[in-house]
Order: C-alpha cells, then sequence, then structure tokens
C-alpha cells in the first residue's frame, strides 16, 4: 500500500500519508491494503476505511469513508463518508476518534 500512495499526485500523497499515520496511530489493529486500487484498512480482513483520492475519478476533492463494518452507527443517520481538501491538524484529530470508534 505504501508503494502505491507513493504513486499518487501530490496533494493526495500527502493527505493518504498523513492518513496512513493517523489510522496506524489510532488503530493500529487495522491492517493496511488496497481497496479497488486504494489506501483502506481492514479488521479480520474487512474493510473498515478507506481513501479515495480525488486524482482518482478527477473530483475536486479526496474522500474519506468507512464501511459498514464501521461502529459509527449514531440513530437512524450518520456520515459515513468525509470530503477532504486538506489535512490540518483539526481534520486529524477528528478522523482518528472516528477510527478509534469504528473499531471499538
Amino acid at each position: 500500500m505504501l508503494a502505491k500512495i507513493a504513486e499518487l499526485p501530490g496533494p493526495d500523497r500527502f493527505m493518504a500519508e498523513r492518513l496512513h499515520a493517523v489510522v496506524t496511530a489510532a488503530a493500529p489493529a487495522l491492517a493496511p491494503r488496497l481497496w479497488y486500487g486504494m489506501p483502506a484498512y481492514a479488521l479480520d480482513g474487512r474493510i473498515v476505511c478507506h481513501f479515495q483520492p480525488a486524482a482518482k475519478f478527477k473530483t475536486r476533492y479526496a474522500t474519506f469513508g468507512f464501511s459498514d463494518q464501521a461502529k459509527l452507527d449514531e440513530g437512524r443517520m450518520w456520515p459515513a463518508a468525509f470530503a477532504l481538501t486538506e489535512v490540518t491538524a483539526e481534520v486529524q484529530a477528528r478522523l482518528a476518534a472516528l477510527v478509534r470508534q469504528a473499531v471499538r
């Protein structure tokens, strides 16, 4: 997966590198792997979260999403993906909390 991240264009690569550090620190039990050619993290072989680079689909922002395996349930509706234009300290903290919650 790290080799795939290294191939990403500038902004996507920077975001993927930062997110990889956040996810592996917040939830060491998650195993890095590729999912449809995108960086993803699995628990017991099942994808929990993933990064979709903006360049992959030529969109104006990247996304960080969670699968149905993530334990983010909050009533009858909750966000399952987040648009990313920059990975700031605030974004890192928020995603780290979500990743920890996802694997609780």
